[in-house]
């Protein structure tokens, strides 16, 4: 079987957060199982590019990938030569997989793979809920969906990474099929050895890509009223100049002098959550939300929002809490985990076996094989 992924951004492109380690976990792990994967991206590495060779096909992590240049920034990420390769190649592929949408590499290679009579699968990774409609260019992502983009997802199969996002695209658009799968997501090597005893202060922990979408200024709104010791780190990049914004409201609530600003951490990722007590994930919306299983890997229990695609998984397994997206219902989830330790004992203990036992990397494996078996056999569009 022949699989080419197609996504704007690629690792080490680290600035755009899960969707782009997501894709790569992906390509790495069909090509263990035997697929020939190939990668088509861009140089995208947020205002900057990567610095690779254009246009030549390189291995990465055992994956064949080639960059193409691109010729707007983002979030539009024009690349003709992607798109001219494509058109030449795609003969080459029983199945095109397109990551994300709202920018020209996948939409554009959608139209090609579909005027080529090739399958192609679209996993939107958040890009098609909602929030996605109103949040940045609302007007042209509105005209874009009505005049381009409804006809092509129509003609498409799509993959979703849970059942909230599946609900989302139900009503958004009839597709050929809806596959749901969760994500690959890197686990680590070792599993953690479980803590034991309660700090004074309860150890918060933001970890992910700081953006207007996670729900900061919510989790701050609840900090300034809670009463209770605690100590927030916020790990992850965002554009400059809204983390000043962030900041200087961080100063004006007068919550700063309790938060640690870190910043990106890659290879600490799992240290870093292991030592929190509690990962802290507000988001406006969030089809999957990969550092929630990252972080219940290592034993640290989660707050999210009822916006995060894993709020059921985490709910169902007992796993750590949920709350409504408003400030007065985070401060009173917060109190409430500071008062009940013991939980999160339990959940340090408990979690790491049960995550790696439901995202077995060969089980979801077979389970996106079994998903470009069926698109395939369905037939040519």
């Amino acid at each position: 079987m022949n699989i080419l992924q197609v996504n704007a951004s690629y690792k080490p492109a680290y600035i755009y957060g899960g969707p782009t380690m997501s894709v790569s976990k992906l390509s790495e792990q069909l090509a263990k199982a035997g697929c020939t994967v190939e990668v088509f991206t861009t140089t995208a590495n947020g205002p900057a590019e990567l610095p690779v060779e254009p246009g030549k096909a390189t291995e990465v992590d055992g994956v064949k990938v080639t960059y193409f240049r691109r010729l707007t920034k983002d979030h539009s990420h024009f690349s003709p030569a992607l798109l001219r390769r494509l058109w030449s190649e795609i003969k080459n592929y029983d199945v095109v997989h397109i990551h994300a949408w709202w920018n020209l590499v996948s939409v554009l290679s959608c139209q090609v793979a579909i005027m080529r009579g090739k399958p192609v699968v679209i996993s939107p990774r958040g890009t098609l809920s909602a929030y996605s409609f109103t949040n940045r260019n609302s007007f042209g992502k509105k005209l874009m969906h009505v005049f381009l983009g409804k006809p092509l997802l129509k003609r498409s199969f799509m993959h979703v990474t849970s059942h909230r996002e599946r609900q989302a695209m139900e009503k958004l658009v009839t597709a050929q099929r809806i596959f749901e799968i969760p994500n690959f997501v890197a686990l680590p090597a070792d599993m953690p050895v479980a803590q034991s005893g309660h700090h004074q202060s309860l150890r918060l922990l933001f970890f992910s890509r700081i953006d207007e979408k996670k729900g900061l200024e919510i989790l701050f709104d609840a900090l300034k009223n809670i009463g209770i010791p605690y100590r927030l780190t916020i790990a992850g990049n965002g554009e400059p100049a809204y983390v000043v914004r962030l900041k200087a409201l961080a100063k004006e609530t007068g919550i700063d002098q309790f938060i640690d600003w870190v910043g990106f951490r890659g290879e600490d990722k799992f240290k870093v959550l292991a030592d929190h007590d509690l990962m802290v994930l507000p988001s406006y919306d969030e089809n999957f939300g990969n550092v929630v299983i990252e972080s219940l890997a290592v034993g640290t229990a989660v707050l999210v929002s009822d916006n995060v695609g894993l709020a059921g998984y985490v709910l169902d397994n007992k796993l750590g809490w949920v709350s409504s997206h408003d400030a007065g219902s985070f401060a009173d989830a917060i109190i409430s985990i500071h008062e009940n330790p013991a939980e999160l004992q339990r959940i340090r203990k408990h979690a790491p076996a049960k995550i790696r036992n439901d995202f077995n990397e060969e089980y979801l494996a077979k389970r996106y094989i079994g998903m470009y078996e069926q698109i395939i056999s369905d037939g040519r569009i």
